[in-house]
C-alpha cells in the first residue's frame, strides 16, 4: 500500500475509541488507516473499510506505521510496542484520543482521574449538573469516547469525561477546565516501571491548566512534592474535622495526627483550604462559602463514596452547577452496578458484587464498608499486586477468603497467615464455598483485587456472573 505521508494517520487499534477516532478524522477530510493485531477485528475491518476507511485486521506492518504523518494510539495499547518505537524514531508523532479532542473542544471540560472511583464521581458530577438545569455530554474511559462529542454532533453546557492514566500518556495538550484527581495508590504496575512512573501519569492531569482553572484533590494528595508544579486554582476535598486523623487551622497550617506540622506556603501551591474545600462530617458535607449538602440518607455505603460525593459536588459547583441540584443528585443517586453493588441474600446473608475492584485498595474501601463477619471472594488475572496490604483489615474484618484465578496462590502466600483461604475453581464453586461458610448476619462479598481477563471478558462480566450465582442460590432458598 502507496499511502501519502502529508494526509495519512495510522490509527492503532480498532476498538471503540479507535473507530470512533477513525470516523471523526475521516470526518475532517483525513486520510485514514486502522490497524488492529487481532484477527477477531474483520468484521470492524469491513464497516470501516465501507465507510472509505482502511483496515488492516488480523496484523500490523511496519511500513504501515513507519510511512505514516502521525500515529493515534489506543489507549489499552502499550507505548514501548516495537511498531510505535521504530516510527519515534523516524520522528512520527505518536499521540492518543486526549490531544485530538483538545484541539477541536469548544465547551467546558471536567476531566476526572484516579486509581479509583472515576466512574463513580463522574457519573455523579454530570447527573449534579443536569438536575442544576445544564446540558452535559458525558464520556471518555467511561464507555463513550471523547470524539463521538463531535461525530454526534453535540452541543452542551459542559463535558464530563472520566480520563485513565493511559490516555493520559499520550497527552500533551489536554488542559481540562476543570481537572479532579480523586487518589492515587497502586495499579497497573504490569504496565508502569514502578508506582512513581504511574502516579507521574496521574498528576499529569493538570500539567497544562493555568490560574484560570481549577485543580479538585483528595486532601491525601496535598504533601505530595508534585503539586507544588501546578498552577491551577486548587480546591481540596475530605477535609477532615478536628479530633481525626488530619484537619486545617486558619491560619494555613496542616495538623496532623502525630503532631507533625506543614506550613502550605512552603508548597508553592494557591493551597486556600478553608476558602475553597469540602469537609465530610457525619450525615453532611460542608462546601467553603455555606454550602452544606445533607448525605444522611445516602444509600452509598462507605467513607469513599461520601469522599466521592465531597468531590463531585466542588466539580459541580466549579462548572456552574447549584447546591440544590447536587442535593437532589444525592438523594436520587444509588450507585453504579459492580461497585459494591447488593446482589441478593443467601439463607440470610447479604452478597454484595464489588467486581469493579480491580486493585487492593479498592478491596480496603470495600472491607472498610462493612463492620466484619465477611467472607471475602478474591482473585483474577496478575498484576504483580502486593495483598500484603490487606493483613490488618482481613484480620479484623475479613472471616474466610474464597480465592480463584490465576492470583490465588499469591492471595493465600499474602493473607494466609492471617485467616482461612480456600481455592474455587469457578465463581459458581466460590458461591457455593462461601454460601457454606457464612452465617446469619455475615457479609458475602466480591472484591476481586485482580483484572478479569484470566477468566472473564471483563469486571462487568464478572459481576455479572456472581450475581447470577448468588441469586441462583437465592431462589433454590425461597
Amino acid at each position: 500500500m502507496s499511502m501519502d505521508n502529508e494526509k495519512t494517520t495510522v490509527v492503532a487499534g480498532a476498538g471503540k475509541s479507535g473507530i470512533s477516532i477513525a470516523r471523526f478524522l475521516n470526518s475532517l477530510g483525513c486520510r485514514v488507516v486502522v490497524t488492529d493485531s487481532d484477527p477477531g477485528k474483520q468484521e470492524e475491518g469491513k464497516r470501516l473499510e465501507k465507510e472509505g476507511i482502511a483496515a488492516e485486521i488480523g496484523f500490523h506492518r511496519h511500513e504501515t506505521f513507519e510511512n505514516a504523518a502521525r500515529i493515534v494510539a489506543s489507549p489499552g495499547i502499550p507505548l514501548d510496542m516495537e511498531y510505535f518505537t521504530r516510527a519515534r524514531a523516524k520522528g512520527i508523532p505518536v499521540t492518543g484520543e486526549l490531544d485530538l479532542f483538545a484541539g477541536h473542544i469548544q465547551t467546558p471540560v471536567i476531566a476526572v482521574s484516579g486509581t479509583n472511583g472515576k466512574t463513580t464521581v463522574t457519573t455523579m458530577i454530570s447527573r449534579m449538573l443536569e438536575a442544576s438545569g445544564l446540558e452535559v455530554f458525558t464520556c471518555g474511559n467511561i464507555g463513550r469516547p471523547l470524539v463521538d462529542y463531535f461525530l454526534e454532533k453535540q452541543r452542551a453546557d459542559v463535558v464530563v469525561a472520566e480520563v485513565s492514566s493511559f490516555q493520559l500518556d499520550t497527552a500533551c495538550h489536554f488542559k481540562p477546565d476543570v481537572a479532579v484527581l480523586l487518589n492515587i495508590t497502586e495499579d497497573h504496575l504490569d504496565r508502569y516501571r514502578d508506582f512513581t512512573a504511574y502516579g507521574d501519569s496521574k498528576w499529569s492531569l493538570f500539567k497544562n491548566q493555568t490560574e484560570h482553572q481549577t485543580a479538585i484533590l483528595n486532601c491525601d494528595l496535598a504533601l505530595d512534592p508534585r503539586i507544588g508544579s501546578l498552577g491551577s486554582t486548587i480546591r481540596f476535598f475530605n477535609l477532615s474535622s478536628p479530633g481525626e486523623e488530619k484537619w486545617i487551622k486558619d491560619n494555613g497550617e496542616l495538623i496532623t495526627a502525630d503532631g507533625d506540622n506543614y506550613q502550605l506556603s512552603t508548597l508553592n501551591s494557591p493551597l486556600a483550604f478553608e476558602k475553597s474545600g469540602a469537609v465530610v462530617e457525619p450525615g453532611r458535607i460542608l462546601i467553603a462559602g455555606g454550602g452544606v449538602v445533607d448525605i444522611s440518607g445516602t444509600r452509598l455505603v462507605g467513607r469513599h463514596n461520601r469522599e466521592n460525593l465531597a468531590a463531585a459536588a466542588l466539580a459541580a459547583l466549579a462548572a456552574g452547577g447549584s447546591v440544590k441540584g447536587i442535593q437532589e443528585c444525592v438523594d436520587a443517586f444509588t450507585g453504579l452496578a459492580h461497585r459494591t453493588e447488593y446482589v441478593g441474600t443467601i439463607d440470610g446473608t447479604a452478597c454484595y458484587n464489588d467486581s469493579k475492584a480491580t486493585n487492593c485498595d479498592a478491596v480496603i474501601r470495600a472491607v472498610e464498608s462493612f463492620v466484619g463477619g465477611i467472607v471475602l471472594i478474591m482473585g483474577g488475572k496478575e498484576k504483580n499486586s502486593d495483598f500484603s496490604c490487606l493483613a490488618d483489615l482481613v484480620k479484623t474484618r475479613v472471616k474466610t477468603i474464597i480465592a480463584l484465578g490465576e492470583a490465588k496462590e499469591n492471595i493465600k502466600k499474602a493473607l494466609g497467615w492471617f485467616t482461612g483461604v480456600s481455592f474455587a475453581g469457578s465463581m459458581a464453586e466460590a458461591v457455593e464455598m462461601a454460601a457454606a461458610r457464612a452465617e446469619k448476619e455475615d457479609i458475602i462479598l466480591l472484591s476481586p483485587g485482580c483484572a478479569s481477563f484470566d477468566m472473564y471478558n471483563s469486571y462487568a462480566h464478572r459481576g455479572d456472573d456472581f450475581a447470577k450465582q448468588v441469586k441462583k442460590r437465592w431462589i433454590m432458598g425461597n
